[in-house]
């Protein structure tokens, strides 16, 4: 069962600005699942930090505004399994609006653990 309604991921914790995302992209290491992308880069923070991202390809604003909440929602129950010190971006891809909240849970899972960043999940 998703978290509460209203329950994101807390302002302190998400990437905000262009120039975090540029950098995360560029330096960080992608892992590719059909429904979404994970790309992770080290910080010297004690904090994971999370952006949320959906392009054009996924499509209108509505599907791209619910792919990107979807995201956030699931990464709202595992940000405290999260290693810290990481920066974090998740690209939706076009698949992930017709999926629910399970499925995307689960892959947002297994990419965090092909990525050894869960401490226990």
């Amino acid at each position: 069962m998703p978290p509460a309604k209203g329950a994101w991921v807390q302002r302190r914790f998400r990437l905000t600005h262009s120039r975090d995302f540029q950098h995360v992209r560029r330096s960080g290491k992608s892992y590719a699942h059909p429904l979404l992308v994970l790309v992770a880069l080290a910080n010297e923070g004690p904090e994971v930090h999370v952006g949320v991202a959906a392009s054009r390809t996924v499509g209108t604003a509505v599907k791209r505004n619910r792919a990107k909440r979807q995201l956030r929602v699931a990464m709202q129950g595992l940000i405290r399994s999260v290693t810290p010190g990481w920066d974090l971006i998740l690209i939706a891809r076009p698949s992930l609006v017709t999926s629910d909240y399970i499925e995307v849970r689960h892959a947002l899972i297994g990419l965090l653990r092909r990525a050894q960043l869960l401490v226990a999940a």
